[in-house]
């Protein structure tokens, strides 16, 4: 028998590689016979480029950028070959690397991000995946432009030296793209997004994720406002129009700034890692599927990595079922078009108590889940 290990992480619990790990030990006590197939998954969030780490010619390389306040940091990226680098903005840019009072969407920046990808061309990548999610900033992906050789003046005429940050956009007249780096010529850049906020308005950027980035509403309308007049120069100089695409308010705006300023395309996160991971080939030859994450609920139907990871298995005839640290809300249509069965390891026990042992409790979900399928499959 084998079983196909495919979590996302737990969100401030444990790392889908974590999460794959304690699922294996308790397989282990129902029979340690049974070979497993370890492949953590993300959807574009916390994880990207680790969860790609069960893939062939997985490097990761460590680089000192600028983080999401303008201070330097170590931030961690990969590559899959000589020309395919793996990028996660929260490496650089992301609100674990402030903390809570340091927090203010009006001055945090996505320079860092954009000197990750200058280092990946730099080192002669064609190919570079940058996981969107858990950003610190909302500055439309202008910081990221900078570091990539794109230049923003004011009304007078003037540079903006930044780095540019949300409450600098108001302050943008002209977007000069001349002295963008030669080599992005020809590179394929792809986002990984597990979201499908339009840049501005009520479902935008600013409103949805602004307040968990520290904003107080009055500076998520400062925050909105200027994104709104990014968007207006973008489709007046550069002929692009990023403000409704879905996903383009990712990361505090980065998916439409990725679009609009190095020529991206925004994908589900979790396609991306299951293409290079060769989930499908690999989950076919295994019996089970077992995937999970923190939170299971309506919008795991939207992208997210359990259904992406379930939907791939069925396509190979094999089940699969999720282990959440919670489930909230209707799955039921999940249940019914993807997953075999669902369970929340947390079931009677309160919430930070499940959080802090997560591992000991995923492991004897597992067990129990295990052992019934096996009994059921032996009728």
């Amino acid at each position: 028998m084998r079983i196909m290990l495919a979590p996302d992480s737990f969100k401030e619990s444990l790392s889908a590689r974590a999460a794959a790990d304690a699922m294996a030990v308790g397989i282990a006590r129902v029979d340690p016979t049974i070979e497993i197939d370890r492949c953590p998954v993300a959807d574009g969030g916390e994880g990207f480029v680790s969860a790609f780490g069960s893939a062939d010619q997985f490097h990761q390389h460590e680089t000192t950028v600028a983080g999401p306040r303008g201070q330097a940091v170590e931030a961690r990226w990969a590559t899959l070959s000589e020309h395919t680098a793996l990028i996660e903005m929260a490496a650089a840019s992301g609100l674990e690397r402030l903390a809570e009072s340091q927090r203010n969407p009006l001055r945090t920046t996505t320079l860092g991000t954009g000197h990750l990808i200058a280092e990946a061309l730099d080192r002669g990548s064609q190919r570079i995946l940058v996981g969107l999610g858990g950003s610190a900033s909302n500055d439309g992906g202008t910081g990221m432009a900078q570091a990539l050789g794109v230049c923003f003046y004011d009304s007078n005429g003037l540079l903006i030296p930044g780095p540019m940050c949300g409450g600098l956009l108001a302050q943008i007249a002209r977007i000069d793209i001349d002295h963008v780096m030669p080599n992005m010529s020809g590179v394929v850049i792809q986002a990984a997004c597990d979201v499908t906020n339009p840049l501005t308005g009520p479902s935008g950027a600013s409103a949805v994720y602004g307040p968990q980035k520290g904003a107080t509403p009055d500076q998520v309308m400062v925050l909105d406002d200027g994104l709104q007049h990014l968007t207006r120069l973008i489709r007046e100089q550069l002929d692009i129009d990023v403000e409704h695409i879905p996903g383009a308010g990712a990361a505090g705006g980065l998916g439409a700034g990725l679009i609009a300023f190095a020529g991206a395309t925004l994908l589900p996160g979790i396609d991306l890692v299951l293409d290079a991971t060769g989930f499908a080939q690999r989950v076919a030859s295994c019996d089970l599927c077992l995937t999970g994450e923190g939170r299971l609920d309506a919008q795991s139907l939207s992208g997210k990595a359990v259904t992406g990871v379930a939907q791939t298995a069925k396509q190979r005839g094999v089940p699969t079922i999720a282990l959440a640290g919670a489930i909230e809300g209707d799955t039921a249509p999940l249940h019914e078009r993807e997953l075999h069965a669902c369970h929340a390891i947390s079931s009677g026990h309160p919430i930070h108590y499940a959080m802090q042992h997560a591992s000991i409790l995923l492991a004897e979900k597992t067990e129990s889940v295990v052992r019934d399928w096996i009994a059921q499959r032996a009728r």
